[in-house]
């Protein structure tokens, strides 16, 4: 199920509790309480945000998948740093650059996940994002 991109007093952010889990960005003891956040890059494309782990994701394998993104999709926007939070029973994303990717409030965004990487996207990037969790779990099982 794709969540709606809404506002937070940061920006604009997406509620990513479960994707988070699956992709590593969250740590949780026994009680399910948050040890560790992830600091992130989000890059954005024509349709597509990559949230990438800062400590986890090694700048190589990082410069591998912006490259890639950039490559398919023909375009890029910026690149910032950002972080995912504790909002409501779960977690959120900031999403710098969501608006130049195509996005805006209240927009249903799907999400594919890898180890330390989220694929935020609209249904014509589907394939984009599956190819760069594809490349995430190549990079990961080195």
């Amino acid at each position: 199920m794709a969540n709606s991109i809404k506002e937070s007093a940061k920006g604009l952010a997406l509620q990513v509790t479960r994707s988070a889990r699956r992709a590593d960005l969250v740590d949780e003891d026994a009680d399910g309480n948050a040890t560790r956040l992830a600091g992130v890059y989000v890059y954005g494309f024509d349709g597509l945000l990559l949230v990438v782990d800062a400590e986890r994701v090694p700048a190589g394998d990082r410069a591998e998948l912006v490259a890639s993104a950039a490559r398919d999709s023909e375009s890029i926007h910026r690149g910032e740093a950002a972080s995912v939070h504790v909002a409501g029973n779960g977690y959120q994303v900031q999403l710098p650059g969501c608006k130049a990717a195509g996005f805006r409030r209240g927009d249903d965004a799907l999400v594919s996940t890898a180890a330390g990487i989220l694929a935020i996207h609209d249904a014509g990037q589907s394939r984009l994002a599956d190819d760069l969790t594809t490349i995430r779990h190549e990079q990961a099982a080195q």
